[in-house]
């Protein structure tokens, strides 16, 4: 489940990065839930053809994110403002609260 959940992150990030013909492949294995067999036939390659296309998709988004980092900076961004979000609704000290909201939002504005 983990690896699928990564590839659907990896190709909402980077997925216009494929050819047209790579994104249909893909999209029919990771978000369709298609056999090989399926796939081959609609689109008129082998099966082998399929595997060969998903391991070369994967490598190019996986590639991607490592030169880009774009799925990386996402998550610390939505870490940073879920704890921004949590710690300004648990207000004790509203003084020590906004000096922690203004730490948080300083990271936020580096990673941007």
């Amino acid at each position: 489940m983990e690896r699928i959940v990564k590839q659907s992150l990896l190709y909402d990030f980077y997925g216009e990065l494929l050819t047209e013909h790579q994104r249909r492949i893909y999209e029919d294995v990771v978000f369709n839930d298609l056999s090989p067999s399926e796939i081959a036939e609609a689109h008129g390659i082998s099966r082998q053809g399929v595997h060969e296309m998903v391991k070369r998709c994967d490598r190019i988004l996986e590639e991607m994110e490592s030169k880009l980092h774009l799925m990386e900076k996402n998550q610390k961004l939505r870490e940073l403002a879920e704890l921004i979000l949590r710690r300004s609704e648990a207000a004790d000290s509203p003084e020590k609260a906004l000096e922690e909201v203004r730490q948080w939002a300083s990271l936020l504005l580096e990673e941007l």
